[in-house]
């Protein structure tokens, strides 16, 4: 973890950016929550634990940036919620998504399944991808498992 912060330290740097305690609490609440799919609110919850003094806003504004300088991406799985997650390091493109509509848990699909489908919408279109997201909406293995209740 300690290199990863090391390496956003060094990016923020670069773009004129401290890392600030503030930020580097809100880093690190991503760092060891990377695969839950936090919410703005979830993390500051999170850091508030273990930075009493940080405030919600500065929360936001962290990961606003974070998210401007590509750490982060924004992702909403269509509850209306905005879900801040890291980056894979050297992941051109951002990852894919499986959400279960049964009980909402959300799988990563760290395959990029779409270069072939860049590469036509290059060639025929002329469109220059910069990066894409893809989420697939259907039910879990494990809610496939699970016998339905009857309603009475």
């Amino acid at each position: 973890m300690e290199h990863r912060i090391e390496r956003i330290k060094k990016q923020l740097h670069s773009e004129s950016y401290k890392l600030t305690p503030q930020r580097e609490a809100t880093l690190r609440v991503l760092l060891e929550r990377e695969e839950d799919h936090l919410s703005a609110e979830d993390v500051y919850l999170l850091v508030k634990e273990k930075s009493p003094e940080i405030g919600l806003a500065t929360v936001y504004r962290t990961l606003e940036l974070l998210y401007e300088l590509k750490i982060v991406d924004k992702i909403n799985f269509g509850d209306g919620v905005s879900r801040y997650d890291l980056r894979k390091e050297g992941a051109k493109h951002f990852h894919h998504h499986l959400v279960c509509i049964e009980c909402g848990s959300v799988e990563e699909i760290v395959n990029d399944l779409l270069e072939d489908v860049e590469k036509i919408v290059q060639s025929e279109w002329g469109f220059q991808v910069q990066d894409h997201r893809l989420t697939f909406h259907g039910i879990c293995k494990q809610c496939q498992l699970t016998p339905v209740k009857a309603t009475q």
